[in-house]
């Protein structure tokens, strides 16, 4: 299926990195699925979401998308070359001083070898300057959530049993391609040898969860920390900092950590953490906090869905 980012966030070709995150923000809060955990289509709509704002918001991946380099989930695409384009006087077009260039596609040397052996009635048509790029070799690699977030290395393992190892930089994302220059196929004749393609499947976490560069961690809390307030341990992709609850604290609440989300360029810009906060009842109510609860209501009357009701009869 032919994935359209711009479509995807409800923009057009010239939208503003401003327009981009405003769409994506936009989007977030009404198709993220901890937000609407009874909306089937949601974590679908959302996984869709984050992977069109990843490619958008790069310049680079953008450039490479408007140019057609890349598709909509940031693969590399086929950039195919046939025989004509390589011409020159002669009778063999294919045959030039530095050999083919990169991305020529093999089976249309071979197609064009053999349209004249044909016509040479079967005769051996083998030129000693002929040469021509090895074959591009893809392979899939799953990476860890961490890894992904924070960068890391992995190794493949090649068909001839041999591996080489990947690097994987700071802040990928899901189905992000990766070049490995010269660890493809051999060359033909004088040909350089291809490349390696690697497209990443990162994994989920626990805890975790991304949204383009910012992660989303839900966080429990007791009822006394969110009516006086406290100071609690929150854990981030980079572990575990300190975190202030403020008095009053709701259940749905978000509290944000800036900086502490996913980073690029080796720290320079980074995303944030969102904390949402979960307020959690004991496993057991003893006596003294059930008494202390009857005797409470009778003196309070506040009712925190009067707002709701009244919106919904409107």
């Amino acid at each position: 299926m032919v994935v359209d980012p711009y479509g995807v966030l409800g923009l057009t070709r010239s939208a503003t990195p401003d327009d981009i995150k405003k769409a994506y923000r936009k989007l977030v809060r009404t198709s993220h699925p901890d937000l609407h955990p009874e909306d089937a289509g949601a974590e679908a709509r959302f996984k869709a979401i984050a992977a069109a704002h990843d490619l958008l918001k790069d310049p680079d991946t953008r450039a490479r998308f408007d140019a057609g380099e890349i598709d909509g989930t940031a693969a590399e695409r086929p950039q195919r070359q046939y025989y004509r384009d390589f011409a020159q006087a002669g009778d063999n077009p294919y045959q030039q001083q530095r050999g083919f260039e990169n991305h020529v596609d093999p089976a249309d040397i071979f197609a064009e070898i053999l349209r004249r052996r044909t016509r040479q009635g079967g005769e051996d048509f083998s030129h000693p300057g002929f040469s021509a790029p090895g074959p591009d070799l893809r392979y899939a690699l799953e990476v860890p959530f961490l890894d992904a977030a924070r960068g890391g290395e992995m190794r493949i393992t090649l068909p001839d049993g041999a591996s080489i190892a990947v690097k994987i930089p700071e802040g990928a994302h899901n189905g992000q391609t990766l070049r490995l220059r010269g660890k493809g196929g051999p060359g033909f004749g004088d040909g350089p040898t291809g490349d390696a393609l690697i497209t990443l499947s990162v994994g989920q976490h626990p805890v975790f969860q991304r949204m383009g560069d910012d992660i989303h961690v839900t966080l429990p809390i007791t009822i006394d920390e969110a009516i006086l307030g406290a100071k609690v341990t929150a854990p981030t992709i980079s572990g575990p900092v300190n975190l202030t609850i403020p008095k009053g604290a709701s259940s749905g609440r978000v509290l944000r950590l800036r900086g502490r989300g996913v980073s690029h360029q080796g720290g320079k810009t980074a995303g944030d953490q969102l904390v949402e906060l979960k307020i959690v009842t004991p496993l057991a109510i003893d006596e003294s906090l059930h008494d202390f609860m009857i005797e409470w209501r009778k003196s309070h009357s506040h009712d925190p869905r009067i707002d709701l009701m009244n919106e919904a009869a409107s």
